[in-house]
């Protein structure tokens, strides 16, 4: 049996990314459920960078994580970890008056952001039908993520300073020894002086099975689906298209036209799969609001986004076992947050100063505190 400082359960973007922030510092193990690391949650997301359209939390988060994603460390990525993709906003006839409140709002915060015509959309988004678009706006301020070359990039950082990262092994019965936590897996035994929950959709299960708490993550799906594009539209230059009140997005992804329906419906922690209605609303949205024929879905499916009761991440010491720590409810923004959230995370665990950039956007870590929900 070999010892460590911390263990960290789930090798998904909030895990992987501790682990390289706390390598350096102290000796880490990751202990990974599935075959491949980032299998559910993370492998599955649309990969939109944002610094607008989320909580208030999440846009900080956001703005403290742009600088890493513009300059990683050297060494990290040998590709750009952004992509402008720029977005459009739009709305029907029916959601004039709520256009022009989302409008207003936007223009206060970004003097970038761009009215557009009817025609100046059509001409912008060729896939869009001028009988639904009644009006728009162009924000340049979407990226697409690189999450495989994020991925790797914190799974190399970490390995370099010593973590050791497993997969394929499940924690099946974790007991005390003296100081430590022996954790009996598949792939034999590991003692570690702290366990960090960074289990996504299991996160509850998984403090339930050491005698924590649970805080109430509840997992939800999101669908998407992918379909051909119209021949002579070129996918590299497409933006991302979001409905005013987000009832669905589009963007390109592989060539093709990615479509989710934005559902966020609560389900069991699993290896999801889509719904045919929710698969169904997708395609419908993508031929009510574009001219694009539905004629075959070339792959669908779900995801995982876990949420805790106040839609806020939960992050730090539990309460009634200071050796263990909640690293979770990310809220489908982890890979968007993760350079933030990641270096906190780490402070935390160490026990010193918050990370640069959270004073300067006015964001507290301790709204993210697992005592906010622990009764």
């Amino acid at each position: 049996m070999r010892d460590y400082d911390v263990a960290i359960i789930g090798g998904g973007i909030a895990g992987l990314s501790l682990a390289y922030f706390l390598a350096p510092h102290r000796s880490v193990v990751v202990i990974e459920r599935e075959e491949g690391l980032g299998y559910h949650s993370t492998g599955r997301s649309a990969a939109e960078f944002v610094l607008r359209y989320n909580t208030p939390e999440v846009c900080a988060l956001a703005a403290i994580s742009k600088s890493f994603f513009d300059k990683p460390p050297e060494g990290f990525s040998e590709v750009a970890l952004l992509k402008q993709r720029g977005g459009v906003i739009i709305a029907n006839a029916e959601k004039a008056d709520r256009f022009e409140e989302v409008f207003a709002e936007e223009s206060r915060a970004n003097a970038e952001i761009q009215r557009l015509t009817v025609d100046e959309v059509i001409a912008r988004v060729p896939i869009l039908r001028r009988d639904y678009v009644a009006a728009a706006y162009y924000d340049p301020h979407f990226w697409d993520i690189e999450v495989e070359n994020l991925v790797q990039g914190y799974v190399r950082g970490a390995r370099r300073h010593g973590a050791t990262i497993v997969e394929r092994s499940d924690v099946l019965a974790p007991r005390r020894d003296g100081d430590r936590w022996v954790l009996t897996t598949s792939a034999g035994d590991v003692g570690a002086k702290t366990i960090v929950n960074a289990a996504g959709g299991w996160a509850d299960p998984v403090a339930d099975l050491f005698g924590v708490a649970p805080v109430g993550i509840v997992p939800h799906r999101r669908t998407a689906i992918t379909v051909d594009l119209p021949e002579g539209i070129d996918a590299l230059t497409l933006p991302e298209i979001n409905e005013i009140d987000e009832d669905f997005y589009m963007k390109p992804e592989g060539g093709r036209l990615l479509a989710s329906p934005a559902d966020a419906t609560p389900c069991e922690p699993a290896d999801v799969q889509p719904e045919e209605i929710d698969v169904a609303w997708a395609a419908h949205y993508i031929e009510e609001a574009t001219t694009v024929p539905v004629r075959r879905i070339f792959k669908s499916w779900a995801g995982m986004r876990s949420f805790s009761p106040d839609k806020l991440p939960v992050i730090g010491f539990a309460r009634d076992r200071p050796d263990f720590f909640w690293l979770a409810g990310q809220g489908g923004y982890g890979i968007l947050t993760s350079p933030a959230l990641g270096a906190l995370a780490a402070n935390l665990v160490i026990g010193t100063t918050t990370p640069d950039g959270f004073e300067a956007v006015g964001l507290d870590p301790s709204k993210f505190s697992p005592t906010r929900l622990e009764k």
